[in-house]
């Protein structure tokens, strides 16, 4: 994938491309990391007077759907998987012990600030899903954090990208 494609899907498609590229991002699916995705999703929608509050809103949605599909696959079935997942990389299981635990003692908050850190942010529901944090708070503090994340990484696009396009031309 590269930025040329992507930014004639977003206006192929619009803001269904914009959701599309966005879940598959938070669903740990390769491509573009977020801090390309989301700046990139602020430029378009700018130099397509588009409502910036409009794209946020998008992004947050694709975001949760994408996080919730990822805690749902660890609800289901988090102990196989990562036990799968221990077999095959055994190196991880103090990283996959750590992250257990600081869900298990901070719960929400480490949702909210998992969102905030990259990686971390689509690899947490899995374990989240796991050990069955309850579900209305987890959505909760999942949109909280990617509120705060998709609105950083898209300001940066929508009020600074013509400046960096203007560099680089």
């Amino acid at each position: 994938m590269n930025m040329e494609w992507l930014n004639t899907y977003l206006l192929s498609y619009g803001f269904i491309a914009l959701f599309i590229v966005v879940l598959l991002e938070y669903m740990n699916l390769p491509g573009f990391p977020s801090g390309v995705i989301m700046p990139l999703g602020g430029l378009w929608i700018y130099n397509n007077n588009l409502s910036f509050t409009q794209g946020l809103l998008v992004t947050v949605a694709a975001g949760l759907v994408g996080s919730w599909i990822l805690y749902f696959i660890g609800r289901i079935g988090g102990d196989l998987l990562l036990k799968k997942y221990l077999k095959k990389f055994p190196k991880q299981q103090n990283t996959i012990t750590k992250s257990i635990q600081t869900l298990k003692k901070h719960g929400n908050w480490a949702i909210f600030t998992s969102k905030l850190l990259p990686v971390t942010r689509t690899l947490m529901p899995i374990p989240a899903g796991a050990i069955k944090l309850d579900f209305i708070n987890y959505t909760i503090y999942s949109t909280l954090g990617i509120l705060v994340w998709n609105y950083g990484f898209m300001s940066i696009g929508y009020y600074f990208g013509d400046i960096a396009l203007s560099i680089v031309n």
